[in-house]
């Protein structure tokens, strides 16, 4: 695994941590750290941190994917996040384009990052 953690800077700490707390859960993730203005989640350890917008100006989008056991973990985390109000960009399904067994679901985060779900298991 080259990514040892990432961390996104959020407009409202409170709107993420609760799109993060239901979306991250269909895919083994939880909250495992709280550290003043940031939340660690993880399966063990805190490899994904959020935290209040503290530096620049102005929003570039970001793209993330978070590794799904399964296809129904993917589903679950489109449910998961059409519950927390996220925008769908991309309804679960294959994408060939990628490898013949790349399986995915792409939305919005509060923050209007592109936040996917992805497994490569048949």
């Amino acid at each position: 695994m080259i990514l040892s953690h990432l961390a996104i800077q959020c407009a409202d700490l409170d709107a993420s941590a609760q799109f993060y707390d239901r979306v991250l859960a269909t895919v083994g993730g939880r909250r495992v750290l709280e550290l003043g203005p940031a939340i660690g989640y993880g399966d063990q350890a805190p490899d994904f941190w959020i935290g209040t917008r503290q530096t620049g100006e102005g929003f570039r989008e970001t793209h993330f994917a978070f590794a799904a056991p399964d296809r129904a973990a993917v589903h679950a985390f489109h449910e998961a996040a059409l519950a927390a109000g996220a925008e769908v960009l991309h309804e679960p399904r294959l994408w060939t384009e990628y490898t013949p067994t790349y399986y995915a679901v792409f939305v919005r985060d509060p923050d209007g990052n592109n936040v996917e779900a992805v497994t490569f298991a048949d």
